[in-house]
């Protein structure tokens, strides 16, 4: 009898024993696939608060007014009308900004993800304060020192410059996007979303490599993306070559007034936001604050390309093309962030 009994408490003993060691198995055949074995990771999001779809339809609504205003005459400097598009590249270049502000700004107005959105907009926010006072001085200040600029792909003297429906445009739309970034900041604490914490074994280093993309992208964006290259001239009399340099657009830290603080601003702001986007918790709070820098560096960058190519008196730069090589860098880790999903 106790034998029996010993016997069938040996066997109660050993059946969990048993289906644990069958489960092995399975995840050793599981082994070549990608992540096998690890938990995926799972985002939590609680209730979503009425700033965060306010900040969604902010987005939403600047994006719309960014479309709006890059058809219409953007500026008009001395006589003659300037647009922002006259082309399909220039399209491209125009509606790159205002096309991800719609597409985040969209899920943020859902509720999806809300984090994601609300770093997007606290990011854009951020930088578009700088910008904001550049284009405020370009449409209205910049008659006070005259000299030779860029606008909108040509090289122009600013003696006289009228705003155009599309330069109001575009400065109501980076009032919207900087309200949206005030918004977001202030709804960030109220709203609840968190996860596995996959990206924190990979976090430092995500931060160390967008402090060096950020400062190397302010020493880019310190000197023009497209500039005015020196003339050679020939003395007819002598035959000594000599190098003529020519005036060309003025530097982003150059400017007088609203455009030198708003240059400092926008300097600034990407290396502080390249410094807290990587420390956002969750994931995807990051990869929204990456993608706003990703998405504005891209866009300078290529807007000082599409000027090298639309005019014959202008040439692509060197801090150009390092401006171009970061905002790649920004993408980078952006979809470095985005893929992390396992922990």
């Amino acid at each position: 009898m106790s034998r029996d009994v010993r016997s069938g408490s040996a066997a109660r003993r050993t059946a969990p024993t048993a289906r644990r060691t069958s489960a092995r198995p399975a995840a050793s055949g599981r082994r070549g696939a990608p992540g096998a074995g690890r938990p995926a990771d799972t985002v939590v999001v609680g209730a979503v608060p009425p700033g965060a779809r306010a900040a969604g339809a902010l987005l939403v609504l600047a994006a719309l007014l960014g479309i709006a205003a890059a058809f219409p005459t953007y500026l008009v400097v001395g006589g003659e009308e300037l647009s922002a598009v006259d082309g399909l590249g220039s399209a491209l270049v125009a509606l790159l900004v205002p096309v991800a502000g719609l597409a985040v700004g969209s899920t943020l107005l859902r509720g999806a993800v809300p984090k994601f959105g609300l770093a997007y907009a606290a990011v854009a926010g951020a930088l578009g304060v700088g910008q904001l006072l550049i284009e405020i001085y370009r449409g209205s200040s910049s008659t006070a020192r005259p000299g030779v600029e860029v606008l909108a792909g040509q090289r122009v003297l600013t003696t006289g410059v009228e705003a155009g429906p599309g330069w109001v445009l575009g400065v109501v739309a980076l009032v919207v996007t900087v309200v949206a970034g005030v918004v977001a900041v202030a709804t960030w604490g109220r709203t609840v979303m968190d996860d596995g914490g996959a990206l924190d074994a990979v976090r430092s280093g995500i931060a160390g490599a967008a402090v060096l993309l950020g400062v190397a992208t302010v020493l880019c964006l310190s000197l023009p993306a497209a500039d005015v290259p020196d003339r050679l001239v020939v003395d007819p009399a002598t035959g000594l070559e000599t190098v003529v340099t020519q005036e060309g657009p003025q530097a982003l830290l150059e400017r007088p007034g609203l455009a030198l603080m708003g240059g400092l601003l926008l300097a600034g702001a990407v290396v502080l936001c390249s410094v807290v986007a990587p420390s956002l918790r969750p994931r995807l709070a990051v990869v929204g604050g990456l993608l706003a820098i990703a998405v504005a560096v891209l866009a300078a960058a290529l807007s000082g390309l599409r000027d090298a190519a639309a005019s014959d008196e202008l040439e692509w730069t060197l801090p150009g093309v390092g401006l171009l090589v970061t905002g790649v860098g920004y993408a980078v880790l952006t979809a470095l962030a985005w893929r992390l999903r396992r922990g």
